[in-house]
């Protein structure tokens, strides 16, 4: 996207970050790591993993433009003391409509895809991965913050990375920022400073939501079912009463392994279809490499894995089965599949049920349902939590 440039401070009249532009794989896991476990929004989407998985599967589809944010003594060689990086900020560009786009997009991709009214071949920059992220931010320590977004802003005012081609970003697209990420206010504030002189429009507006449960601080199941809407409670605990009629309903955490992988996509294309993540197109074909290789990925993490594939049976009979992560705290539902023909098991409402209540036995106490506003999240009792995008046009 740049070529390497400075922010300076002006109290001191000194350089103090360079944002350079480096592939994703010469930078140093450990300094991923680290800079993840200080990033006060860092989510499981922002995790090496996902990011590796993703560019395995999808690289073909886009441009990495990952920056790192060093002193200016370190520029000319930003990885050579990986002690130095105050900040990763995750970017990738492409056109905006790409020649193969139609052919590889699921529906479910084009269903939730905002577009703007930029030319075709128009570059847009975006944060990396995030076709398949439900969040993403800046990795930096909130100390260091403030300069690598600078550092960050003078690099889209700098010349293009010659790597990239000649070619100048027509849209930055900034996507997926949490409602709290202190990285939001100060990237707006400092696109809006620098606007004026550069010939830009920034436009900040509500992407989407995240409904989110929050569970009683030490409670039950049942004192969880009791905050939910009378109707909704019946209904659930109607469904879940006729499912227990036919056999246990358990649900049961799933080794990361091809196996199961194959499982919960021959479920969720049960389900879904053509309509689904995984049809039989090269776009589903890039869904199932993602899938296997961000699975593969996180089992060799060990204990310290957030991925988990989940599935439910009613009896011997497997209805559901779900992929979400898990960071300790936060549950969060990334997808699912379910057994079309087991209706009068409700598999949807049954395995949900199952997913949320082992969680909330598991110590959890927040149940994320990701992006989109579906009805049924609400009849879990989710609340709204707005996620941002951060746009920003050449007017000049």
């Amino acid at each position: 996207m740049t070529s390497p440039t400075s922010t300076t401070d002006p109290a001191r009249g000194a350089s103090l970050l360079n944002a350079v532009p480096v592939a994703f794989r010469d930078i140093p896991r450990p300094t991923w790591d680290s800079l993840l476990a200080r990033t006060p929004a860092a989510t499981p989407f922002s995790r090496w993993t996902l990011h590796a998985a993703w560019w395995e599967a999808y690289g073909v589809t886009s441009h990495e433009e990952y920056l790192v944010c060093v002193p200016t003594a370190t520029a000319d060689a930003p990885l050579a003391d990986p002690e130095a990086i105050a900040g990763i900020v995750p970017l990738m560009h492409r056109h905006v409509v790409e020649p193969d786009d139609a052919a590889t997009h699921t529906a479910l991709r084009r269903r939730h895809a905002a577009g703007t009214d930029l030319r075709p071949d128009a570059k847009a920059v975006f944060m990396g991965a995030s076709y398949h992220a439900d969040y993403a931010t800046i990795l930096a320590d909130p100390a260091d913050l403030p300069a690598v977004v600078a550092a960050f802003v003078d690099s889209l005012a700098s010349p293009p990375d010659p790597s990239h081609g000649h070619q100048p970003w027509d849209v930055v697209d900034l996507r997926r920022w949490r409602d709290d990420d202190p990285a939001l206010p100060l990237l707006e504030a400092a696109l809006r400073a620098t606007a004026t002189r550069e010939g830009w429009e920034v436009i900040r507006e509500q992407e989407d939501v995240c409904p989110v449960v929050t569970f009683p601080v030490g409670g039950t199941w049942d004192d969880y079912m009791a905050t939910l809407d009378k109707k909704a409670r019946h209904e659930i605990r109607r469904k879940i009463r006729r499912a227990e009629s036919v056999g246990d309903v358990r649900f049961s955490l799933s080794p990361l392994e091809p196996g199961t992988v194959d499982r919960f996509i021959a479920l969720h294309q049960a389900r879904w279809g053509e309509d689904g993540l995984f049809p039989d197109t090269e776009g589903g074909d890039r869904s199932r490499r993602f899938l296997h290789r961000l699975t593969e990925l996180e089992a060799a993490e060990g204990p310290a894995a957030m991925l988990q594939l989940g599935l439910v049976h009613v009896g011997d009979r497997l209805i559901f089965a779900s992929a979400g992560f898990d960071d300790g705290t936060t549950c969060s539902f990334y997808n699912a599949g379910m057994d079309p023909d087991a209706r009068e098991l409700s598999p949807g409402v049954t395995g949900a049920a199952a997913y949320i209540e082992n969680r909330l036995a598991a110590g959890r106490s927040r149940f994320d349902f990701l992006r989109g506003n579906e009805p049924y999240k609400y009849e879990w009792g989710a609340v709204d939590e707005p996620i941002h995008r951060l746009m920003v046009l050449r007017t000049v």
